[in-house]
């Protein structure tokens, strides 16, 4: 199991919970982004810079994912992608996506997207608490010991 990253956008407290987490499991851990940020020193942790574009860090990842992988993203487009090729994707409030939550998140992306084009003031996403980042590391300690019990079998 490889933990992948779309880190452009990822809070800071959510890759300090990755950066723990890839420690104490000893699972790869690839951050993805289109400018150079800091990551600790670690033979687990790598920063992967893509050159800036329209979805080249989410390009990069759906490349080299693969199946029984885990991605964190709050790009829903991304994460069906990620789903379709067989791996998990988790948001960075710890919202897991699936194939059935897929579809209505990406309606609803769509949909809104429609309604501020036109015009209309939607308001952006809540402010991250302190309760997101404890779901997110709930779900992450799941899904990788789900993922890494799958790997012994």
């Amino acid at each position: 199991m490889h933990i992948w990253v779309d880190a452009d956008a990822c809070p800071g407290a959510i890759k300090e919970i990755l950066f723990k987490a890839a420690r104490r499991t000893g699972l790869p851990l690839s951050l993805v982004a289109n400018h150079s940020m800091s990551v600790p020193p670690d033979k687990h942790i790598t920063l992967t810079v893509v050159p800036s574009g329209f979805d080249a860090a989410d390009d990069y990842i759906v490349e080299k994912i693969e199946a029984g992988d885990l991605a964190i993203t709050n790009d829903i487009p991304l994460a069906a992608d990620i789903l379709a090729k067989g791996a998990s994707a988790v948001n960075t409030r710890g919202d897991e996506f699936d194939k059935s939550s897929i579809r209505a998140a990406l309606t609803m992306r769509d949909f809104m997207d429609t309604m501020r084009s036109s015009g209309e003031h939607t308001g952006g996403p809540k402010a991250f608490s302190q309760r997101d980042k404890q779901n997110f590391a709930n779900a992450l300690d799941r899904l990788l010991m789900q993922g890494i019990r799958a790997a012994k079998n």
